[in-house]
């Protein structure tokens, strides 16, 4: 288990397990936009959660507070690629914080563990994409030295 510090409080960050899928879920339902997409039912999750858990090369993490109740999550995959001399990239989705734990600077204690993270698993880069609706995140991004580099395109089947 790794411990985040933020403000005066600690969290344990720590991989997550099938117990913790409905408390994920929750996170991601709670802002605007997750509202109105994660309404599937919650097997849907499970079964996502446990071709995630099987997947070496997939990190599902969650942080705790305190009271052990979930206060975050972020979902990590390493990539191994041809491009760029053949090095492995980082891949960064699903970050999430409970709103009673946001502006105490945990999401900048996260990435400063993500970065670590990065470099013990070999990747040189790390990727993330922001729903171009979440100008506050893309702002935390860019402040934490992340550039909008790419364009990039979705088509949901």
């Amino acid at each position: 288990m790794t411990t985040l510090n933020a403000g005066d409080k600690t969290f344990a960050l720590e991989r997550a397990t099938a117990a913790d899928v409905a408390d994920i879920v929750a996170l991601l339902v709670d802002d605007p936009l997750g509202q109105t997409r994660e309404t599937a039912p919650l097997e849907h999750y499970l079964a996502a959660f446990a071709d995630i858990d099987r997947d070496p090369n997939q990190t599902l993490l969650v942080l705790r507070d305190d009271t052990r109740a979930v206060a975050g999550t972020v979902q990590l995959t390493v990539i191994a690629c041809l491009a760029r001399g053949g090095t492995k990239r980082l891949q960064v989705e699903a970050v999430r914080l409970a709103s009673h734990v946001r502006g105490l600077g945990l999401g900048t204690a996260l990435f400063q563990w993500i970065d670590e993270f990065a470099t013990d698993h070999g990747a040189t880069m790390i990727q993330l994409t922001s729903d171009a609706r979440r100008t506050d995140a893309q702002r935390f991004y860019e402040r934490l030295g992340y550039a909008a580099s790419h364009v990039g395109y979705k088509r949901f089947l």
